[in-house]
């Protein structure tokens, strides 16, 4: 059992003792400090709320909603929905924040509590620790009986959403009609199966197969969407002369592609592409995380712009964006951030301006991702035991690679050349991650061995010791 509790929201496996996995106890005491953020915001008293497919989704959706009411919230619901879905709403309905129900691509047997502002984006730091500090006192204070709030049912946002993404000026529903795609859907069981196939026909798309259709949140993979788990996606494509695949993850912000002949066209290339055909129409500047790859960087380049570097996680994405004003921006794992729309990683818009791309340029999708540079991602990951200092390793690779270019905005990123190499530590285990980008991938996995090497034997030495 797992409890995970950071300033980005609160997840963790379902059942056993609380405080060590994500009971009902935990679940209220958690909604309640956020409720308790929320007036302490000075934020009017409404709450959107939305949740995946998952199985655990209605019962942690009952506890949410009767949370908040019992303390004087305005509750609407949107019931099945998708994270930028609920992100979106939270803007319309000018609501003091909301709470999306989703583990994201976690296993089945994960939900989490992930909380927005009233701008529809996710907490900073400091917000997220208040309520963390909150929760961990235990001050509770529910509204009496003349005071306790409401809730209403709203199932009108995925079309919403939809309507929002159709009037994008770089979408171009009539270009991607004429083409006539032959589109396969891997929704993995979850709300991608409502909201995608919805937005496909309002763009025109007829054909459309879906494979994992059931929104039962029994997954039939592992929910990420990584190369492991798309086999029968890729197999499907083929088999049925598609001209492309499509997966979601199950809250429907990540995406990515598949090509004709059932290759990948790789979850870091979904950002480059749709931002290579937004920089095309727009000039600007972009922003992506210190661990996605430069490709982004060549093409902004490209395109007279300039790229940015951020730190891990959409909040510091967003908080780059914002400062140097990008067009896009998003993260490696298939997240695209546009934001005339919103600031939020969604697979929706992603799909719809990709496909205006793919129409627009004629190409095939092999032949689209051919255009691109060419770049390998080896991603690695060291255990770390309780007596080893981090800090101290960090300085001592600082030390010996410090006639090369190096970030320490998040962690290490080490250039160089072309290549790099970005370390740091996770949120949710004692590991240090390490990944590392080539031109070809021997060089890639190459870095990575020399970089591991180096920490391996320096957590030998005395000064890697606390």
């Amino acid at each position: 059992m797992a409890l995970i509790k950071s300033i980005s929201g609160i997840r963790g496996t379902i059942g056993g003792k609380p405080g060590t996995s994500l009971t009902p106890i935990d679940v209220v005491k958690f909604t309640a400090s956020y409720g308790a953020w929320i007036d302490q915001q000075g934020s009017n008293k409404k709450i959107i709320i939305g949740r995946d497919g998952r199985i655990s989704g209605e019962m942690v959706r009952n506890l949410v909603v009767s949370t908040l009411q019992s303390l004087g919230f305005e509750v609407t619901d949107l019931g099945l929905s998708t994270t930028p879905t609920v992100e979106m709403a939270v803007k319309m309905e000018n609501a003091g924040g909301g709470i999306i129900l989703t583990a994201s691509h976690n296993p089945k047997e994960w939900n989490a509590l992930k909380l927005l502002n009233k701008d529809g984006e996710f907490l900073d730091a400091a917000a997220g620790q208040w309520i963390l500090d909150h929760a961990e006192k235990g001050e509770l204070d529910f509204a009496t009986i003349n005071k306790i709030g409401t809730v209403t049912a709203n199932d009108t946002y995925i079309q919403k959403h939809i309507n929002a993404i159709l009037a994008h000026p770089l979408v171009d529903i009539a270009a991607i009609k004429a083409k006539n795609f032959k589109i396969v859907l891997d929704p993995v069981n979850s709300t991608g199966a409502i909201a995608v196939p919805a937005l496909l026909t309002a763009l025109g798309i007829e054909e459309i197969t879906v494979i994992n259709e059931a929104v039962t949140g029994q997954f039939a993979h592992n929910p990420e969407p990584l190369p492991e788990n798309l086999r029968e996606l890729c197999s499907v494509v083929e088999k049925k002369n598609a001209n492309l695949g499509i997966a979601v993850d199950p809250d429907v912000d990540r995406l990515c592609f598949v090509c004709e002949d059932g290759s990948l066209f790789g979850e870091e290339y979904t950002l480059v592409a749709i931002a290579d055909y937004i920089l095309s129409h727009k000039k600007g500047n972009t922003v992506s995380n210190l661990s996605s790859t430069r490709a982004l960087k060549d093409v902004t380049i490209k395109h007279g712009g300039e790229y940015y570097p951020s730190a891990v996680g959409e909040v510091n994405v967003v908080k780059k964006m914002k400062e140097v004003n990008a067009v896009i921006g998003g993260e490696g794992n298939g997240g695209v951030i546009v934001p005339e729309l919103h600031y939020g990683r969604d697979a929706l818009i992603g799909i719809a301006l990709f496909l205006t791309h793919l129409a627009k340029s004629g190409k095939s999708v092999k032949a689209l991702r051919s255009t691109y540079p060419n770049y390998f991602i080896s991603k690695n990951k060291i255990e770390l035991g309780e007596e080893v200092n981090v800090k101290n390793i960090f300085e001592q690779i600082k030390k010996k690679y410090s006639k090369q270019p190096i970030n320490t905005e998040d962690g290490l990123r080490i250039e160089f050349d072309n290549d790099w190499v970005h370390l740091r530590t996770s949120n949710t285990e004692p590991i240090i991650r390490i990944y590392s980008e080539s031109g070809t991938e021997t060089t890639a996995n190459n870095i990575a061995k020399r970089i591991m090497a180096d920490i391996k034997e320096m957590m030998m030495s005395v000064g890697s010791e606390a």
